[in-house]
């Protein structure tokens, strides 16, 4: 960054970019007999210097604006300023938790626009910051580009989702074949117009900052919009997968900021035998095309259904007792709030290292008392790999949708031959009946 600065531009065809002579070397190598040692110290003492003027060169961002409600304000004018934040906190607090109680209350797809909102916004936040850091340069297109990318990627993640989970109702709508079909192709012709807007863009004394804020959006993208889509997918494995490792979080921070070790995993047991017992969180999103809509009705896999254990030889002696009944669910949930305890503040650790390598408190001022909402989703996004990395690898089978769909796209010989095949397969372990011969 601070070359641009100070020598700026790409090189052009052919030009090549020497480096900076060393402290007390002269022309014709008068120096070449210079031992390791003293050439590892001079290269550590010259990098050490300019991370110490890139630290310095880089600019001070404003504090944000106090978006606090004026009727929070007068009623907390006379409390000190620790307290005021403390309720302020809170109040949010609770009121952010009863919208998302309704909004659960409402369905599967408002959580799935919610996680959307969410996204951009987190994508705004973080552009933002880039943009005001290095607002003087004026770089071309660059807000206008990072958008179209956004845009780009997820109608890439969002296509796949449709033709992953509700590929009986893209058989109904030639719209959508036509789409699904040629998705892929689709996506990456998108992607690459934006790709060539870019390079026409370049400017030369800016062109090393352009591939840097390039850099900037597409690593944005890959923690926001990434994390997000694996969030959605787990949600279509049913919104139990969705509501406990997205509790455990907010109870971690809570606990964390709050109560200490007084509340600790146990609620978050009870929230999971409870939350079993209902189809409503249980049961996938699906597209039923005899009723022509999405339903969230099954019959609940074995996860959710009571299972009696044996306990071990230590704990039957503690519990007084020999077997317990859990959902295996539970058992799992175990797994999903241990990562969550353990693992999932290291979210927020990456946050705040790279708000204070840009001298900012929080990513923005959306919500008084809490910041930006980055800044209150830094753990989820962690948490929602570690979520579709453990379904895929302990929970989630073959997807019945998505062999559906292949198998409707092949040619009828095809279609035959598999038939036959299943057919067989399905009377060598007694499903079917072999038909009698007359």
């Amino acid at each position: 960054m601070l070359e641009l600065r100070h020598r700026g531009g790409c090189p052009g065809p052919g030009e090549a970019v020497a480096p900076p002579p060393r402290e007390g070397e002269a022309a014709g190598g008068d120096h070449e007999t210079e031992s390791t040692s003293d050439k590892e110290t001079d290269i550590d003492d010259r990098y050490g210097d300019l991370d110490s003027r890139i630290d310095s060169d880089i600019p001070e961002i404003p504090p944000s604006s106090d978006r606090t409600p004026e009727i929070l304000k007068k009623a907390l004018s006379g409390l000190s300023s620790r307290w005021k934040n403390w309720w302020i906190r809170g109040i949010l607090t609770l009121t952010m938790i009863s919208l998302f109680f309704l909004i659960i209350y409402m369905g599967s797809f408002m959580l799935m626009l919610l996680v959307l909102g969410i996204q951009v916004k987190c994508f705004h936040e973080i552009i933002t910051i880039g943009y005001r850091v290095y607002h003087s340069y004026d770089l071309p297109w660059f807000r206008t580009l990072s958008w179209y990318f956004l845009l780009c990627v997820n109608y890439f993640f969002y296509g796949e989702t449709v033709a992953d989970y509700f590929a009986t109702f893209v058989q109904r709508e030639e719209q959508l074949q036509f789409l699904i079909r040629y998705h892929r192709f689709i996506s990456f012709a998108l992607y690459l117009a934006g790709f060539c807007m870019f390079v026409l863009s370049l400017v030369k004394k800016h062109c090393r900052l352009q591939f840097y804020m390039f850099a900037w959006t597409h690593v944005t993208l890959l923690i926001i919009v990434t994390q997000s889509h694996l969030v959605i997918q787990s949600l279509f494995e049913g919104m139990i997968w969705f509501l406990l490792p997205i509790s455990s979080v907010i109870c971690n921070d809570i606990t964390a900021y709050l109560f200490g070790f007084f509340f600790g995993r146990t609620p978050l047991i009870k929230a999971a035998y409870v939350l079993s017992k209902y189809q409503y969180f249980v049961c996938p999103v699906e597209y039923r095309s005899d009723v022509n809509s999405f339903v969230t009705e099954c019959e609940p896999s074995e996860l959710f259904q009571l299972r009696n254990y044996s306990l071990p030889p230590f704990l039957k002696a503690v519990l007084r007792q020999e077997r317990v009944s859990l959902y295996p669910f539970q058992i799992h949930s175990i797994a999903l709030s241990t990562f969550a305890s353990l693992i999932g503040p290291f979210g927020g650790f990456f946050a705040s290292g790279f708000k204070r390598a840009f001298k900012i408190k929080d990513f923005a001022n959306t919500i008084p008392g809490h910041g930006g909402i980055m800044d209150r989703f830094d753990c989820q996004y962690l948490m929602a790999t570690f979520v579709h990395v453990y379904i895929a690898s302990f929970i989630r089978g073959p997807n019945p949708s998505k062999v559906l769909q292949q198998l409707l796209v092949l040619q009828p010989e095809h279609q035959l031959n598999i038939y036959k095949t299943l057919k067989i397969h399905l009377i060598e372990k007694g499903i079917l009946q072999p038909a009698l011969k007359v």
